[in-house]
C-alpha cells in the first residue's frame, strides 16, 4: 500500500519556522517529483513549491519564494519543506504529492499520489 505521510505541523507565531517532513512507503519515489501544495479554509488548493526526481531543479510558488525551500533525501524516499518568516496568509492544511514525472511539475492534476496533509497555523 502506496502512502505519503506528513509531519511538522503546528502552532507557530508569525516571522517563526517550521519544517515539513513527507516520509514514503509503499514503494521508490526515487523517479518521481514531489510537490507540496497547500488549502486554506473556504480557498481552492495552491501549489506552494516543487522538485525534481534528483533535486537538481525546484520551482516555488511567487508568494512563498525565498522563504520557503523544498529538499528531497531520496535514500530516505523522504521529502522536506522548510517554512522561514511565516505570515498568517500562509495558514493552511499543507499536503505533499508525488508525480510520475522526473521534472519539477506545478499542476496539482498531474500528481498521482497524495498525503492526508498537516496542518500549519500561523498566529500574528
Amino acid at each position: 500500500q502506496v502512502q505519503l505521510v506528513e509531519s511538522g505541523g503546528g502552532l507557530v507565531q508569525a516571522g517563526g519556522s517550521l519544517r515539513l517532513s513527507c516520509a514514503a512507503s509503499g514503494r521508490a519515489f526515487t523517479n518521481y517529483a514531489k510537490g507540496w501544495f497547500r488549502q486554506a479554509p473556504g480557498k481552492e488548493r495552491e501549489f506552494v513549491a516543487t522538485i525534481s526526481w534528483n533535486g537538481g531543479s525546484t520551482y516555488y510558488a511567487g508568494s512563498v519564494k525565498g522563504r520557503f525551500t523544498i529538499s528531497r533525501d531520496n535514500a530516505k524516499n523522504t521529502v522536506y519543506l522548510q517554512m522561514n518568516s511565516l505570515k498568517p496568509e500562509d495558514t493552511a492544511v499543507y499536503y505533499c504529492a508525488a508525480a510520475s514525472i522526473m521534472a519539477v511539475v506545478t499542476d496539482g492534476a498531474k500528481y498521482e499520489y497524495w498525503g492526508q496533509g498537516t496542518q500549519v497555523t500561523v498566529s500574528s
